[in-house]
């Protein structure tokens, strides 16, 4: 039986990374690490890994922080994976600005400490989550692989950037086939509470008002989960090929992926489908007064005002796009939020 060892796996996409492989692979075992931290309601947490729970035997969850450096080599030392997927971070443009030490000991020690052990017990393949805020305040859309990504506007985007260096220079050389992945605005059902379409729903159910940022003139590449789930998931049964340059050295078998869905929505409209949703779910009342809840507002520090992922080197190597419609999304969304909390 092969393990993989997946962190961060109590989070949004980590939960359903691991339940998709368990369900459909019975040849595969997970490890799968979480601090469990407060950083959003823990009860979501454990929503997710009571999910796993089912697959006894074949799902075996560690609780522990990913920079404790020993915690991390007892598991590579013990389960020996053949494929880690690093999802643990400490996520959020926002809470970056108030709470720095929290990004530097999750995105930067963590990380370290993942490509040192993927260096000391060789691994077949690593796969990292990056992030879209990477592309700081790129002016070209949509957003390439290919551009620069020298700008940072968020101490967020600067660790991810960090990230995606860190595990170049260890993939040059070690020869760690390592392969990075900007996600774009990733939703869906028990996803992140931290996220607009998850507040805005809390907000309004609890007859707050929601602030639509820079007055409404932001456009976010929205991504469900079950599309960036299959990416990841296809991008993991596909090392970079290990080959040497002509100095008889390796060439860095790294790659760089985006995964969105190429259709950036405008905060309005999308706004709009997520309260036709929440009414449709009799999340919310049919006669809801949603003008009355809805605040424009100036842009925050550390977002920007687009995201757009072109997707077509994920396309090229992998016969894969992301296609869920945010209304499709968004309905399986207000339906779960429905079922949970109401």
């Amino acid at each position: 039986m092969r393990t993989y060892f997946i962190t961060g796996v109590a989070g949004f996409i980590g939960s359903n990374l691991a339940k998709k492989i368990l369900k459909e692979n019975n040849d595969i075992q997970i490890v799968g690490l979480d601090n469990l931290n407060d950083y959003y309601d823990v009860k979501l947490k454990e929503y997710r890994l009571n999910e796993l729970k089912k697959y006894e035997g074949r799902f075996i969850f560690v609780q522990g922080n990913l920079a404790d450096k020993k915690i991390v080599e007892n598991i590579f030392e013990q389960y020996k994976p053949s494929i880690v997927v690093n999802l643990a971070a400490q996520a959020g443009v926002r809470y970056s600005i108030t709470n720095p030490d929290a990004y530097v000991e999750a995105n930067l020690i963590g990380f370290y400490n993942i490509l040192e052990c993927c260096r000391h017990y060789p691994v077949e393949h690593l796969v990292y989550a990056s992030s879209s805020s990477v592309y700081g305040s790129n002016k070209k859309i949509p957003y390439s692989t290919d551009d620069k990504v020298d700008n940072p506007v968020s101490l967020y985007a600067a660790t991810k950037k960090s990230d995606e260096l860190l595990a170049h220079a260890y993939s040059k050389l070690y020869n760690i086939p390592s392969t990075g992945l900007r996600f774009f605005t990733v939703y869906g059902p028990a996803g992140r509470p931290d996220m607009a379409y998850f507040g805005f729903t809390n907000k309004l159910l609890a007859g707050e008002k929601i602030k639509i940022f820079n007055y409404g003139n932001c456009k976010r590449d929205f991504t469900y989960i079950d599309d960036i789930v299959e990416g990841v998931w296809r991008v993991m049964n596909m090392a970079p090929e290990k080959k040497n340059g002509e100095d008889g050295l390796p060439i860095p078998p790294y790659k760089i992926y985006n995964i969105g869905n190429g259709h950036p929505v405008n905060l309005l409209d999308f706004v709009q489908i997520l309260q036709e949703e929440l009414i449709r779910a009799k999340v919310l009342t049919s006669d809801y007064n949603f003008e009355n809840h809805k605040e424009l507002v100036a842009m925050q520090p550390g977002d920007v005002p687009i995201t757009y992922a072109d997707t077509t080197p994920l396309e090229k190597d992998f016969g894969f796009k992301p296609n869920t419609s945010l209304r499709d999304g968004l309905r399986k969304f207000a339906e779960w939020y429905k079922e949970f909390y109401m």
